[in-house]
């Protein structure tokens, strides 16, 4: 046996080692946790890419006070003698005219805007006045001031707060206000289809679908997290003082079926808590991270399995990734700047930039400006990472509104971003899924008008429309010499060809994925399951 010596300063450490074997240098190595968003970087966008001049809300609603989608950019503003947001295309910079229209239909200050997952046109508000409106956009943005809207909602007897549009239901729309009352909608027709009143004893803090939309989450000033069947009127799961502080809440659905909370501790430290929902008798994880005042904005990545933490006031986003091992909850990094945000608008995955390895897009608030700031992967390759853009949730509902109200479920119909998303067109999604068309509510009775667009839900009916209303490509043809060039009509015409087949590829490929559903269905129902 000899002796191997380890000098350390002026210390000599002698220890034995065995013929025939290295010496162990596993103290050496650290353990890295392997992941391709532990590299994840935040950029803001220059100055000549940002919006200018935009008087944000001065509201002290614990609200995002924007809301973003491929098309549109809103936000709440500051306006004199009632409430109004401002609504933008997304390719938008520059100064903002103190004259641009608005949408300035609400009597009162503007708390939550939400934009409708399954129409890029359609925006719903929530303000101080009772009442919720939803809009729709033209295309393009406004060219006047909008101050009719084709819904009005009135049901709640306080201000209005908290908006969250079903997640695969078309036109299903929650709604929770200062009554600490929780309602459910058909904004197709206007009609209050659920109502929970005695579920919550206290103000809600914020409300959160599950995946497929069969349950909510939501914490309260009671201190309590509850899962809740909407339909039902039933509280599934209760946890009592999720946080001990009394400072408000956040809670988030997964898609796994975890919830994410934040909130405050005992002694008024930010805190980051993961539930299993099988068993809230203790958080999965606690992260505590630091004494500020603002309330931890929580925006989901379900894609990613990512969540990005906002707070009022404060200068940086932090990020987290979400796995099955432990500790569960990963914290990645943090973007950081000098000027602290009043509110942010986080994007959907349509709309990102694939070809630059972009994960996730923030519109920050400023006092008077609003700043992109774009979430990125480092990859070398220009080609498309189909490991950082799983098939993601498209416009298409998986369910009408009366169907989800009959009792069923599903889960989001999904995309590819491979080549970038191209939706498609307006008319195509009316004629293939029946969608009711929303219809103007008189404000002063709360009774909805007939809708002129419900149909009946059968499959035999939707495939009798997808053979009748269709269109099929138009082919032109023109008569050219064959030493000139091909005329710029015949090349508009063959664009707009090659447009049509690519959103037609998109529309079968989601009316199979629902063919399959209601094929499950008609089996279990003659099998006698149901």
């Amino acid at each position: 046996m000899r002796c191997q010596v380890c000098a350390i300063d002026s210390l000599v450490i002698l220890f034995p080692i065995r013929r025939g074997r290295k010496p162990d240098m596993s103290f050496r190595r650290g353990v890295v946790r392997q992941s391709k968003f532990r590299h994840v970087f935040a950029q803001a966008w220059k100055a000549e890419h940002c919006i200018d001049d935009v008087r944000v809300s001065r509201v002290t609603w614990d609200t995002s006070l924007c809301a973003v989608n491929p098309k549109f950019i809103a936000v709440i503003i500051e306006a004199g003698g009632g409430g109004a947001f401002l609504v933008v295309p997304l390719s938008k910079s520059g100064r903002i005219d103190q004259s641009c229209p608005t949408v300035c239909g609400h009597a009162a200050p503007v708390l939550d805007i939400q934009w409708s997952p399954h129409d890029d046109n359609i925006i719903a508000s929530a303000s101080e006045d009772f009442t919720v409106k939803v809009w729709q956009i033209p295309d393009g943005g406004l060219t006047s001031p909008m101050t009719e809207a084709i819904v009005t909602l009135e049901g709640h007897s306080k201000r209005v707060g908290i908006l969250a549009w079903h997640p695969t239901a078309f036109n299903i729309l929650l709604t929770a206000g200062c009554d600490n009352v929780i309602c459910v909608w058909n904004v197709g027709t206007g009609e209050l289809v659920y109502q929970l009143s005695d579920a919550h004893p206290d103000l809600i803090y914020s409300v959160s679908w599950n995946k497929d939309g069969s349950a909510v989450c939501t914490v309260c000033k009671d201190k309590a997290l509850r899962v809740i069947d909407p339909r039902r009127g039933t509280v599934l799961k209760v946890k009592e003082k999720v946080h001990d502080g009394t400072r408000p809440m956040r809670a988030v659905f997964l898609s796994d079926g975890k919830i994410l909370t934040t909130g405050f501790s005992r002694m008024s430290e930010r805190q980051l808590a993961l539930w299993d929902t099988k068993d809230l008798s203790e958080p999965m994880a606690v992260q505590e991270m630091d004494t500020s005042n603002g309330v931890l904005l929580p925006f989901y990545d379900p894609d990613t399995n990512m969540v990005y933490l906002c707070g009022k006031g404060d200068c940086t986003i932090r990020y987290f990734e979400v796995t099955d091992e432990s500790p569960y909850v990963h914290f990645l990094s943090l973007y950081s700047s000098k000027e602290p945000q009043r509110g942010a608008g986080f994007l959907s995955k349509r709309g990102v930039d694939v070809n630059k390895c972009e994960i996730a897009r923030f519109y920050k608030l400023h006092e008077r400006k609003v700043e992109p700031i774009s979430m990125t992967v480092p990859r070398k390759s220009d080609l498309f990472q189909g490991d950082l853009y799983p098939d993601t949730a498209g416009m298409e509902p998986a369910l009408l509104a009366d169907e989800w109200i009959a009792g069923q479920d599903a889960p989001p119909l999904l995309v590819s971003l491979s080549g970038g998303y191209s939706a498609p067109t307006s008319k195509h999604r009316d004629t293939l899924r029946s969608k009711p068309k929303l219809v103007s509510q008189d404000s002063g009775t709360g009774a909805a008008s007939p809708s002129a667009g419900n149909a009946a839900a059968t499959s035999s009916s939707a495939a009798k429309e997808i053979e009748e209303e269709v269109p099929q490509p138009r082919v032109a043809t023109r008569e050219t010499d064959g030493n000139t060039e091909r005329p710029k009509r015949e090349d508009d015409l063959l664009n707009e060809l090659l447009a049509e087949m690519k959103a037609l590829r998109a529309v079968v490929l989601a009316q199979s994925q629902r063919i399959e559903l209601l094929e499950r269905q008609l089996a279990r129902i003659e099998d006698g399951d149901v």
